[in-house]
């Protein structure tokens, strides 16, 4: 699919499909058609790269300038058809002027983005604003997704640290710690995204310099680059957040399977004397005077009891039980 937008009145306007290409100032191609990466190609002048070409994990194959055009790939999480999250690159290149992003996924900041444009403090009148404030709302939605992991983890500290009865309790820690999981599964997304924007930022600074863009734009980079530093040093807490609470569930779960097999330890080692003494009268030795006795019975059966009991009462008052 192929969005084209120019600007009006200060905002970003959707084209028509069957708009000219020329007329635009950010094209955004989604899972292009071939001739859809040609018509583009041909538009705005810039080789539109393949999911294979986007893949290459060089940074030279990442960030590199050809013919006075810009190239910059960054990994960022976002959505399959199927709505499964998934992490994808996405590519943005910068040609005279205009800008053009080619993604095989759908991270949010692309449909949140063009109805904001306005609101974004330098604009979106130029390729490099735009480029800045796709930047701006990425690392938003970086922060989000940051809060939201933060969030999950404070539930399941409550999951795990709750005192819980009955036999829930073992399927709600394993839900724990599949929840654990997923969130460490999105913190690595997230990490790995906000390393690429780093790299990707720090080169657009550099272009700016080479351009001799503005103060302004020079600034706003680097604000970028420190909000992005701060939610690494998050990141990395949160990382240790996510070890704790997986040692904690993991070790809670121990606690209750232990509980489980000390309960059926006591009930076997409470069954050990009345089988003792069942045993000894099951042998067949010629002389055994209790067996010749009307009362040999009754007595064996008391002395299993008996047994049975003292072994308990004994358990509760070692706090066994």
């Amino acid at each position: 699919m192929l969005y084209a937008y120019s600007e009006f009145g200060g905002t970003l306007v959707k084209l028509a499909a069957d708009a000219p290409l020329d007329a635009a100032l950010w094209a955004d191609l989604y899972q292009p058609t071939a001739d859809q990466a040609a018509a583009v190609a041909s538009a705005f002048g810039v080789d539109v790269p393949t999911l294979e070409d986007m893949e290459e994990i060089e940074i030279s194959n990442r960030l590199y300038r050809e013919n006075g055009v810009d190239y910059m790939t960054v990994v960022l999480p976002g959505f399959s058809e199927t709505k499964t999250p998934i992490s994808g690159p996405v590519s943005f290149i910068i040609a005279a002027g205009r800008l053009v992003t080619v993604r095989h996924h759908a991270p949010r900041p692309f449909e949140t983005y063009p109805s904001r444009a306005d609101k974004v403090g330098h604009g979106c009148a130029m390729a490099d604003e735009i480029f800045l404030g796709l930047m701006e709302e990425i690392i938003g939605r970086m922060a989000d997704l940051l809060e939201g992991i933060g969030r999950g983890l404070d539930e399941v500290s409550r999951t795990v640290f709750t005192p819980q009865n009955g036999q829930l309790a073992p399927l709600r820690l394993q839900v724990a710690l599949e929840r654990v999981g997923r969130e460490g599964d999105l913190l690595g997304r997230v990490r790995l995204a906000l390393l690429t924007l780093e790299r990707a930022v720090g080169f657009f600074l550099h272009r700016l310099q080479d351009h001799g863009h503005d103060a302004l734009h020079r600034a706003v980079v680097k604000a970028l680059l420190r909000d992005i530093a701060a939610l690494e040093v998050h990141g990395d807490f949160l990382s240790n957040r996510i070890g704790l609470a997986s040692d904690a569930t993991l070790g809670m779960i121990n606690l209750q399977q232990n509980s489980t097999v000390r309960i059926v330890s006591v009930v076997a080692v409470l069954f050990l004397p009345p089988t003792l003494i069942a045993s000894i009268y099951g042998m067949n030795f010629a002389v055994m005077p209790e067996l010749a006795q009307p009362w040999g019975y009754p007595m064996a059966l008391g002395l299993m009891v008996a047994a049975g009991a003292a072994t308990y009462l004994f358990f509760k008052w070692k706090k066994w039980l």
